[in-house]
């Protein structure tokens, strides 16, 4: 395998592309690290290939023979960084007490790291089948662009693997369960009356006792607290009427940090105020919505989280959007969905909308799960199994067919300031792709 200071060497060129992702500021990925990583396996012989699929870049290869049997899979994207709030330049590898800091230096660039070190090593050996890689440039915005895209190329081309290892995890621990998202959008029309009341204001703030992360995949229901389903409470307990509803509105899987509601309060002695009926049954109904039973089709550890994330009004209609997280297909969140909605508001519609992929629940029996557990084995780590809160890339490979498994090294602060990668646990990687895949490339 590479020295430390190679593998090192390489997290550090890759971490210098800014490789963000950031589509509310039109930002993508360039380029530039696609070509450097192109050239990189070049010089070792390795084939490779680069696919365009609506700006977005994909590195695309194989070893050995036709058709593979396990596929590596990885993403080079990054969310983007506030350089202010950071320690250190995220964009340029500082290492320091056994981490190495830097923006994609744990998600997902260690990953693209470990893979081509990994590559490296067995392209000198004889393989008794094929295998076949890939590096993304858009994980962090849906990988409709990217995993989809090569998922879909291999199947056209007869190359689909029986096994696929993705390099998204962390904490060396194989992530064999991940619940399938959904966004569902509940719209109703605007209707203003007048009503004698007491007139006020609610503010409502996000709460989470255990962990702050403000991702829907993480919200727990009963231990975390939501602003907008606070506020649906307050108007419930007190009989209330909404006029208009405030908050820092980002996207569609982030929790919003505080929601202000304008109420009233029926009182004949009050004063005439202006409410809105269809905004008011809106509010009413998020405290069913996000209780509403989704027909599951496998276990979950985390069950079905639905949080409405998103207030917006425009055409005369009011519009909520619900981040739904499930071992369910579309029919049957639609279905669910649409009862609860029935019974609980006037006039309303939904859209609920998903992508191409699927849940992962890979069985621990599976070979591409005996083989990571293995090798974990090999490098002194003891495995565990585990489930993961939010998506990843393997999710378009499964509806193929495909049997998957997530992995990462150990590390912090995904997604956050300072985030980081464990130096020790960055060079038992390699080892560990390289064993796993010797391992299923002799089945």
């Amino acid at each position: 395998m590479a020295t430390e200071s190679d593998i090192i060497k390489l997290l550090d060129a890759l971490v210098s592309y800014n490789t963000v992702n950031d589509p509310n500021r039109g930002v993508k990925p360039t380029r530039e690290i696609v070509d450097f990583i192109f050239e990189w396996l070049s010089k070792r012989g390795i084939y490779s290939d680069i696919i365009e699929s609506s700006g977005y870049y994909s590195i695309f290869g194989y070893l050995g023979q036709k058709p593979p049997c396990v596929g590596l899979l990885a993403h080079y994207d990054t969310v983007p960084a506030v350089p202010e709030r950071w320690s250190y330049d995220p964009f340029k590898l500082t290492v320091t007490d056994g981490r190495a800091y830097g923006r994609g230096a744990l998600d997902d660039k260690s990953n693209v790291v470990s893979i081509l070190v990994a590559l490296e090593k067995l392209k000198g050996h004889q393989l008794n089948c094929g295998v076949v890689f890939a590096f993304t440039g858009d994980e962090e915005v849906g990988g409709s662009n990217g995993a989809l895209v090569v998922s879909q190329k291999l199947k056209s081309e007869g190359m689909l693997p029986k096994y696929l290892i993705n390099g998204d995890g962390v904490g060396m621990v194989p992530i064999v369960r991940r619940r399938k998202s959904f966004s569902a959008e509940v719209r109703v029309p605007s209707r203003k009356t007048v009503v004698k009341g007491k007139i006020g204001t609610a503010k409502f703030t996000a709460y989470y006792p255990v962990s702050q992360h403000a991702h829907a995949a993480y919200f727990i229901g009963g231990a975390d607290s939501h602003p907008l389903v606070s506020a649906s409470v307050f108007i419930r307990e007190n009989n209330a009427f909404v006029r208009s509803i405030k908050g820092a509105f980002l996207k569609s899987n982030v929790i919003p940090p505080e929601v202000e509601i304008e109420y009233v309060i029926p009182d004949p002695r009050g004063e005439d105020a202006e409410i809105d009926e269809g905004l008011t049954e809106l509010v009413r109904a998020l405290l069913p919505l996000v209780k509403t039973p989704i027909r599951t089709r496998a276990y979950s550890e985390y069950g079905v989280s639905i949080t409405p994330n998103v207030y917006s009004f425009s055409n005369g209609y009011h519009k909520v959007v619900l981040d739904i997280r499930a071992m369910s297909l579309k029919e049957d969140v639609v279905e669910s969905l649409k009862e609860v909605i029935s019974e609980s508001l006037y006039n309303a519609s939904i859209d609920v909308r998903t992508d191409a992929g699927s849940y992962l629940n890979t069985s621990p029996r599976s070979k591409v799960v005996e083989s990571i557990i293995a090798s974990l084995k090999e490098v002194g780590v003891k495995p565990y199994l585990a489930e993961g809160a939010g998506a990843s890339d393997s999710r378009y490979f499964t509806p193929l067919g495909v049997e998957a498994v997530d992995i990462g090294p150990r590390g912090g602060n995904m997604h956050g300031d300072n985030e980081y990668v464990e130096i020790e646990s960055l060079k038992l990687m390699p080892i560990v792709y390289y064993n796993a895949v010797r391992s299923l490339s002799s089945k």
